[in-house]
């Protein structure tokens, strides 16, 4: 006589044997065999390893971050497992809530789980954290503002190496069909060598009197491009003739959003922004809101990308004797590059800034 484990080798036995067999957890066929001059004989039975532990519960749903409320379920492979679960931040025991459906995650949650079997080891626990953020309320424009639009198609724009990077940067503009949202986005291409920075501005107002600023644009950066910065700016030349620069960058070197402070120099906020993570060949809304006071100072609201707030909240001295016309409003849009050369081509489209 003899047996096996489904197809392992067959355990050579006397004619009458009693024998422990051991096999992994799961299904599995038990052969005993039974061979002889007069008899050949073999009987093949399903058997089912059941482990001594429960298994550890899991959940359905990964744990992240949601912009809105979630359904997670819970489930066990041990046969007859009773999940009970806690969501108050103390761990689950054998009093806690019975699972019995679909959990509802509505606020940032913290989701443990063990799963018991009676005459069994209670199982490991299964941990789920879930930070709940509602979608971001948009900056707030009054119905007093002034509103330009499509500022992107204006036949003005004019472009040059920024002195205040190194190296050196050409570059070209101009009115394309695709990619756009509405038929018609600007193309912004620069070459460069050493991390030369191209500056792309048009100016598009004289107003001396709004100290309040929403710039709205979308950008679309194409695959291949080599940025290290990506600038969005806004001048204005008060009454005094002091043009307050209000500029604001998505940093590769600090992966933070920047504004310029005393100086003239950049100034890391805490929230994070890398130019080069970027999703390529695809459309990024970016929305800034910023402020200024009589003298010069502006604080930095917030920015926007795609529809999330990141608060900046900091307010630096930023008015500078440049010797522009009184009243002049402009924007400029900057391609900074990244290593010993290279090229970059980005698109805008829909470009609005609202003032009041």
């Amino acid at each position: 006589m003899g047996y096996s484990i489904d197809s392992g080798t067959t355990t050579i036995t006397t004619t009458s044997f009693t024998a422990a067999v051991s096999a992994p957890t799961g299904a599995h066929v038990l052969h005993v065999k039974c061979w002889g001059t007069k008899v050949n004989q073999e009987v093949s039975i399903d058997i089912t390893v059941i482990p001594s532990t429960v298994s550890t519960p899991t959940l359905s749903l990964a744990s992240g971050t949601y912009k809105s409320a979630q359904s997670v379920a819970l489930a066990d492979a041990t046969p007859g497992a009773i999940i009970h679960y806690s969501s108050n931040g103390v761990a689950p025991t054998t009093s806690s809530a019975v699972y019995e459906g679909p959990i509802t995650i509505s606020a940032s949650t913290v989701l443990e789980a063990i799963a018991v079997v009676s005459g069994k080891t209670t199982s490991g626990f299964a941990r789920g954290s879930y930070v709940i953020t509602p979608p971001s309320t948009p900056p707030v424009i009054p119905s007093n503002a002034i509103v330009a639009s499509n500022l992107h198609r204006l036949d003005t724009w004019q472009f040059n190496h920024d002195a205040g990077t190194p190296g050196t940067a050409v570059g070209e503009t101009s009115l394309v069909s695709t990619p756009s949202q509405n038929g018609s986005a600007r193309r912004f291409a620069s070459a460069y060598t050493d991390a030369g920075g191209e500056i792309f501005s048009v100016p598009y107002a004289n107003d001396v009197v709004s100290k309040n600023f929403v710039y709205d644009g979308w950008v679309w950066i194409e695959a291949g491009s080599s940025l290290s910065n990506l600038e969005m700016d806004s001048n204005q030349v008060m009454a005094d003739g002091k043009t307050v620069i209000y500029a604001f960058q998505c940093s590769g070197y600090s992966k933070k959003w920047e504004y310029s402070g005393a100086g003239a120099t950049w100034v890391s906020s805490s929230q994070p922004c890398n130019v080069s993570t970027w999703q390529t060949n695809a459309w990024h809304h970016v929305q800034i809101s910023y402020s200024r006071d009589d003298s010069g100072n502006v604080t930095y609201h917030s920015v926007w990308l795609d529809g999330d707030e990141q608060p900046i909240d900091a307010t630096v001295p930023s008015a500078f004797a440049l010797g522009w016309q009184v009243g002049v409003v402009q924007t400029q849009f900057q391609l900074d590059g990244l290593g010993a050369s290279g090229s970059s081509t980005v698109y805008l489209d829909s470009l609005t800034i609202s003032r009041w």
